[in-house]
């Protein structure tokens, strides 16, 4: 959903510089970058320090998004700012993360959002692979005043996407903090959103998928303890890339899950079919912190991004990952839908 009117934003690159926020991060004593552990391969991972941009410090990130058009990482903070980052490769791996600029989302009086207003927890985009620059639109999601809004990437406010009635007001969720944690752009559907908690009333384990236009499909939750939906991504195939939070007393164990989701032979109100890709648990040496973000970078690989809570005994983690669908029978995937876009020239 692109609202009219809303293209053609101005660059913000002629304004901007490269600063190295990053320090190279071992998720794993175990795998090491470019090994595969059960169905992705590793691909490099990096710390990233909570260093002022623009003003505003680079941290509590919980959503991702490519523009391949632009050649850069969208990071979205939950205190409502956006920060654009360009992730540096050799030889396919993740080695260095550059900041280019940050902005306050803002409101249609172009205010910074703020408090409530401003818990911002996950990121879509459309117009970013369209060999087409400055018409890019990013939709974001809200939790504790749940809505979803869309922006330009410099935070300017274009427009409201309306809610499904079942997801207008933070009391049909499981808690006030508990609301629109998902959010992603999804073939044949458009935009699809989550809660991270089933909503109030609702079955044990069972987190309802929502397109805008009410349909449902109901998505079972890992065994994991405390196991939350922390983010989807849309896959060209009209799959989902879905990531799962989980943990113990005081956050140990902390186990993050990445699973493979398909709604689209399942009928509105029935269970989706989820197949685990990869489990990554604290208790099993993985240096795991709260990831909350994902975004798919190039054919089958993907960015996934934790939040710091901007707590000094957590960290924000970048790691870049791929699918080896080679190894999971039930993914399904046509790797031709992932190709990348072939560029064109006027």
């Amino acid at each position: 959903m692109v609202l009219a009117g809303a293209l053609l934003i101005g660059s913000a690159a002629t304004a901007e510089s490269a600063l190295e926020v990053s320090q190279p991060y071992r998720l794993s004593p175990h795998t090491a970058p470019g090994e595969v552990y059960m169905g992705i391969r590793l691909l490099g991972s990096v710390a990233i320090a909570p260093t002022s941009v623009d003003g505003f410090v680079l941290g509590g990130l919980s959503g991702l998004a490519w523009d391949e058009d632009e050649s850069r990482l969208y990071a979205l903070s939950d205190r409502g700012v956006l920060f654009h980052l360009r992730p540096r490769l050799a030889n396919d791996r993740l080695v260095a993360v550059d900041a280019l600029a940050a902005f306050a989302l803002r409101d249609r009086l172009g205010r910074a959002l703020q408090g409530r207003d401003a818990d911002a927890e996950a990121l879509a985009i459309e117009g970013a692979d369209n060999a087409k620059s400055g018409d890019s639109v990013l939709s974001v999601s809200f939790e504790r005043n749940p809505r979803i809004l869309q922006f330009a990437p410099d935070g300017r406010y274009l427009g409201d996407v309306p809610l499904p009635a079942a997801l207008s007001g933070v009391g049909r969720y499981a808690g006030a903090n508990k609301a629109l944690e998902s959010l992603t752009w999804l073939p044949g559907i458009g935009l699809l959103t989550a809660p991270e908690r089933p909503l109030a009333g609702a079955g044990a384990n069972l987190v309802a998928l929502f397109a805008l236009d009410g349909r449902q499909w109901r998505y079972r939750l890992t065994d994991a303890p405390n196991a939350s939906l922390v983010d989807l991504h849309g896959l060209p195939d009209a799959s989902l890339l879905a990531l799962e939070r989980g943990h113990g007393p005081m956050f140990l164990p902390l186990i993050t899950t990445l699973r493979h989701v398909r709604i689209d032979a399942a009928a509105p109100g029935s269970p989706a079919s989820a197949t685990t890709l990869a489990v990554l648990d604290s208790s099993q040496g993985w240096s795991v912190d709260n990831f909350e973000g994902l975004a798919r970078y190039r054919g089958l690989s993907f960015f996934m991004v934790s939040d710091d809570n901007f707590n000094a005994l957590q960290k924000t983690l970048l790691v870049h990952f791929s699918l080896e669908s080679s190894r999971i029978d039930d993914i399904r995937i046509n790797v031709r839908d992932f190709e990348p876009r072939q560029k064109t020239t006027d």
